[in-house]
């Protein structure tokens, strides 16, 4: 049987996904992706995009009018049925978290993801409580403990648990459930393989308060047969398991042979900024 069947059974049929796009500084760049968005076969409803650079701890309002520029820019020549969240990474300051948010306010943006990073959970509440955008934060933090003390705050409208570090399809369930009872919505950090995706739809399909699904890959590089998007949704799948099939030759080819190092941001004087 499926594991959504062995965790309670399904509250839905498909799957809402997003895609992800990347932001360029320049109008052009904008343009071109902006057409092949509103043309996506896909059909997805939501994209997300990390619009910051490298920042200062207190920025140059120059720099911060660049970025709201071009979140405008995007959100203006987009399908309005198409949502935009907006991924800050850690890469900001709280208060220049909360001044980013008031200058986009208007924008409808979908949600903001982690505009500080984890650990602070003071400073997301404040930046939650001086926006309306939904705010999201979850991928660096692991099983229920560390979920604990974010929800009990409600400084978030959004958890992100990545499934595959924070301590697997169940541990996710209860973190999901805690949130539930603070009206918390889940949107599981996926940027990994098909694998990882697998699970995160087998736990979408049977918890209630899932908001929409993040993905790198469908499976073309490792599944027998890849997950399809129709209309921006993957149906549910019935299959046993976690409803894949690996194909053992593409795993065989597409081995990881470990030489990875985490990319590295610099500011203008030579100083590292969080990546």
């Amino acid at each position: 049987v499926p594991v959504w069947r062995l965790l309670g059974g399904k509250v839905r049929d498909r799957v809402r996904m997003y895609g992800w796009l990347s932001l360029e500084p320049t109008g052009d760049y904008i343009d071109l992706f902006c057409k092949n968005i509103n043309e996506n076969k896909e059909g997805f409803t939501a994209y997300k995009t990390c619009p910051l650079p490298a920042m200062q701890m207190i920025e140059q309002p120059y720099v911060l009018h660049q970025i709201v520029d071009n979140v405008t820019l995007l959100r203006n020549k987009i399908d309005k049925r198409i949502d935009i969240a907006l991924d800050f990474h850690g890469r900001s300051t709280p208060i220049m978290s909360r001044r980013l948010a008031h200058m986009i306010e208007d924008l409808d943006i979908m949600f903001i993801e982690e505009p500080v990073l984890p650990g602070d959970v003071n400073a997301l509440k404040q930046i939650s409580s001086s926006t309306t955008i939904p705010v999201a934060t979850g991928e660096r933090l692991f099983t229920r403990w560390q979920f604990n003390e974010v929800i009990e705050q409600q400084a978030v409208a959004i958890i992100q648990p990545d499934i595959s570090h924070c301590g697997g399809i169940n541990e996710a369930k209860k973190i999901a459930a805690m949130a539930e009872a603070r009206n918390i919505a889940v949107a599981p950090h996926c940027p990994l393989g098909p694998i990882s995706l697998a699970a995160c739809l087998q736990f979408a399909t049977c918890t209630w308060n899932f908001l929409c699904q993040e993905h790198l890959t469908l499976g073309s590089d490792y599944l027998v047969t890849p997950f399809q998007v129709i209309d921006g949704y993957v149906n549910v799948s019935e299959l046993p398991g976690l409803g894949i099939e690996v194909a053992d030759d593409k795993l065989t080819a597409g081995l990881f042979n470990g030489d990875w190092e985490t990319p590295q941001f610099r500011l203008k004087d030579g100083s590292f900024a969080e990546w």
